[in-house]
């Protein structure tokens, strides 16, 4: 038994407390205290339904150098996170059920963070052939994708959606029109203009996800099962726009941004910093804006990391040769809680719900409340603020673009279904 004494709790129904709430077989057994073994001293922390990501590359199988199951399930716990969905674009791709269950059987073992593996919408992810659908589902696929790549071929994508529809798998989508973006590096606009460096245009990931749209109107009309497009890392203005209106007529799409896109702008690259390169890439505040704007409003569903750690030597290449991505499993809470709750009066639990509610409804998931009976995977969080700190993370990407940002909303404390998983209580 656990006892988290005097704790304010936070879930997307809102705020209370402070209570004491008493944790066993897995559960929350009561709101009002009891007899425990490990006695917790919640007092000014709150606790939250644990997190979970919809997007994460954790890079095993085949590139271990840059993270594996054992670091960023560790990195995940320690950033709050009890579930992660871990990407299929690996040496080689998840396009197997063999594949789906190894991942599935090594992250049981680790005993951390719970994982979601997320497989292949194509075989190879090479947007030729679909993948098995049925069989990476029944192995514990919690959605398809082929991220990391955009799916070029429409009647491809529109069959993978007519297969996974009945089996209730969302199909989630890199939207990005490969011929718009062709070498850009940084947002397409003046600021590229002057730096000299190729630009990835907003109209490319718009131009993308209005097509997706048509091929979702097309895979509702023709299939017998609701189908259920998911759009990735949304960090456009008129990319917002169109999802906002799609859900205005009722079609089953959802969407995610990244703390990355809310909280940094291209204006970061002025110093040609291969660290702040991203895909896609960081945008103008009229675009970051706006998507604060649909995390209010029920646009986004949810905000996913896209953690995508890389060695230190190719992060530190040129900006034209550095690789897309930056780790933030360790940093993505306590960013946006500072970032967005502490200085801009962002609703706390609608943030909370951003973390929890919205990314389980996208994987058809019930939503996770604190109350009696509930399952007690929960993290507690506290606001003392302190410097992030790269060289500190459990992921080998030891690098960050909010190295020194002095940030509140710490998790110290991450259970998975009543264990204790993270423990940083002083």
């Amino acid at each position: 038994m656990i006892l988290i004494k005097n704790v304010r709790l936070v879930d997307a129904l809102g705020e209370q407390g402070p209570t004491d709430v008493l944790l066993g077989e897995g559960r929350i057994l009561s709101l009002e205290g009891g007899d425990a073994h490990k006695v917790v001293d919640g007092t000014g922390c709150f606790l939250a339904p644990g997190f979970l990501d919809l997007h994460a590359h954790l890079r095993e199988p085949g590139e271990e150098v840059k993270e594996d199951l054992a670091s960023g399930l560790l990195a995940a716990v320690r950033g709050g996170y009890t579930d992660v969905v871990s990407m299929p674009n690996t040496k080689p791709p998840v396009d197997t059920p063999e594949a789906v269950r190894a991942l599935r059987g090594k992250a049981i073992a680790l005993g951390l963070a719970r994982l979601h593996p997320a497989a292949a919408l194509t075989l190879g992810q090479e947007g030729k052939h679909p993948a098995p659908a049925g069989l990476l589902k029944e192995a514990g696929a919690a959605l398809l994708t082929d991220d990391g790549r955009t799916n070029e071929d429409a009647g491809v994508l529109a069959l993978g959606l007519l297969q996974a529809a009945p089996l209730g798998l969302p199909v989630a989508v890199h939207a990005e029109d490969a011929s718009l973006r062709r070498g850009g590096v940084m947002n397409d606009g003046m600021l590229a203009d002057r730096l000299g460096l190729p630009g990835n245009p907003p109209e490319a990931e718009a131009a993308r996800i209005a097509r997706d749209l048509e091929v979702l109107r097309y895979a509702l009309r023709r299939g017998q099962a609701k189908p259920h497009l998911h759009v990735q890392h949304l960090s456009t203005k008129r990319g917002l726009e169109l999802i906002r209106e799609a859900k205005r007529q009722g079609l089953p799409v959802t969407a995610e941004a990244t703390p990355h896109h809310l909280t940094l702008t291209e204006e970061a690259l002025r110093d040609f910093d291969p660290l702040f390169k991203v895909a896609p890439p960081l945008r103008t505040k009229e675009d970051q804006e706006a998507l604060l704007e649909g995390l209010l409003d029920g646009t986004l569903d949810a905000i996913a990391t896209d953690h995508a750690p890389h060695t230190q030597a190719e992060k530190e290449m040129d900006l034209l040769r550095a690789p897309f991505g930056i780790p933030s499993l360790e940093v993505a809470f306590p960013l946006l809680y500072t970032e967005l709750h502490l200085k801009r009066g962002f609703p706390l639990p609608r943030l909370v719900a951003l973390f929890t509610d919205g990314p389980r409804r996208v994987l058809g998931l019930k939503p996770l409340h604190l109350e009696v009976g509930a399952e007690a995977s929960l993290v507690l969080l506290s606001p003392k603020e302190r410097p992030v700190d790269p060289r500190a993370f459990a992921s080998k990407a030891r690098f960050s673009p909010w190295a020194g940002w002095v940030l509140g909303g710490w998790p110290v404390l991450t259970l998975v279904e009543g264990r204790v998983v993270h423990e940083a209580l002083e």
